[in-house]
């Protein structure tokens, strides 16, 4: 090689120099280290870490009457007061002025027959009353006449100036006339009865509501015929049907077997499917004292304490029993959990809340409990998913899974 190009020639440094076996296993051992280091953190704290299997309730609301109900039964509103209302006489459908629903007070008018022919009758026996006092009118005027020649004859047969046989006529003259004013007042008597007879029957094609309260069914309609019983042929017995709904009570059937459970004037909460954002404070009002052998049950009666116009006659309802009277306040719903779910760190209450299979330590402000629930006041809503009977050394943000049951 000339010698120009070998001054040309890069010299090496010692670090382009191999290394040394010892450096490169130090630097592998390192890069070892850290790789397991990061897969342990992954373990414990990341994406790796196992997941805890957990029980989980979910965070409701609660009426408390359910902490102190002793026994549930189901059955129907049924108004104890209730009529189907009827003719006593047969006749034509002329008026009805109700339809279903329509409320009614005691005596109203709700249906009318034809009437007319009694209505005549009913004029003449009025008629005939006014007969009978212008008769008794005529039969005064000859009792006073009769009187008054009587008197007079008195005196004069006394005298002997008259034959005694012209006395003894006046005299029977004066009794005739008594007697014929006495018949008079008879006659009158016999037309006011008339009277009354044709203004009761009249009466009877008036139909009139038994009591207060809500037409619920209506059979007849204007122009049919209706007769008592449905004695006539394809006649209506009943016009309406009509039901008290100040009479309302829920009846429903207890086991015999829990009946040591319910006694009179113990206190209910009623629960009405149609009106499932209420709750109505009730009372057992009676045991019927008779039980059903096809069902083993006895029909058990409980009134309602408060009223509300949604309630209707036949809903369906529920009745919880209680073991003791709730007051205005314990009757609102309360967001509640099991005790269960409450852990305490450091003088407070927490709860692990699941989101997302992760285990949220939550903060509680806790309320009054309930057996074996607490009220929340503030932590919680409605739907969230907290962990029952958290395992020991649970952190907040660990995995967890549902356990399967």
């Amino acid at each position: 090689m000339p010698p120009d190009l070998e001054r040309l020639r890069i010299q090496r440094t010692g670090e382009d120099q191999p290394r040394p076996a010892s450096s490169r296993a130090r630097i592998l051992i390192l890069a070892l280290a850290a790789i397991l280091l990061g897969l342990a953190g992954l373990y414990l704290w990341g994406p790796l870490q196992p997941a805890r299997e957990v029980s989980v309730t979910v965070v409701s609301r609660l009426y408390p009457a359910q902490a102190y109900t002793v026994l549930n039964a189901s059955g129907y509103v049924v108004a104890q007061r209730k009529a189907a209302v009827s003719s006593k006489s047969t006749g034509r459908l002329v008026f009805l002025g109700v339809e279903e629903g329509s409320r009614v007070k005691r005596g109203q008018v709700i249906a009318s027959l034809e009437n007319e022919d009694l209505a005549a009758a009913r004029n003449q026996a009025v008629s005939q009353v006014k007969q009978a006092e212008a008769d008794l009118g005529t039969a005064q005027a000859e009792l006073v006449d009769a009187e008054l020649q009587h008197g007079r004859y008195q005196t004069l047969v006394a005298q002997d100036l008259i034959p005694k046989q012209d006395f003894d006529s006046a005299t029977a003259r004066f009794k005739k006339a008594q007697a014929g004013v006495a018949a008079a007042q008879a006659r009158i008597k016999v037309a006011q009865a008339g009277v009354a007879n044709a203004q009761a029957a009249l009466d009877y094609t008036y139909i009139r509501s038994p009591f207060d309260g809500v037409v619920t069914t209506k059979y007849a309609d204007v122009g049919e015929v209706v007769a008592p019983f449905g004695a006539a042929a394809n006649a209506r017995a009943a016009v309406v049907t009509m039901a008290d709904l100040t009479s309302l009570m829920v009846e429903v059937d207890v086991a015999e077997s829990n009946l040591d459970k319910v006694h009179l004037a113990q206190p209910c909460e009623i629960s009405l499917d149609a009106i499932p954002n209420r709750r109505f404070a009730g009372q057992v009002h009676m045991i019927v004292p008779t039980a059903d052998r096809t069902k083993a049950t006895v029909l058990t009666k409980v009134k309602f304490l408060e009223t509300d116009e949604r309630i209707l006659p036949e809903m369906s309802a529920k009745v919880a029993f209680l073991s003791q009277a709730l007051d205005p306040a314990q009757r609102q719903p309360r967001l509640i959990i099991p005790k269960g779910a409450v852990v305490t760190r450091d003088g407070r209450a927490f709860s692990f809340v699941m989101t997302d299979n992760r285990a949220k330590l939550v903060p509680l402000t806790l309320g009054p409990a309930m057996n074996d629930l607490v009220e929340i006041d503030k932590g919680l809503k409605e739907g969230d998913r907290v962990i029952l009977n958290p395992p020991a050394g649970l952190q907040d943000g660990a995995r967890v899974k549902v356990k399967e049951s």
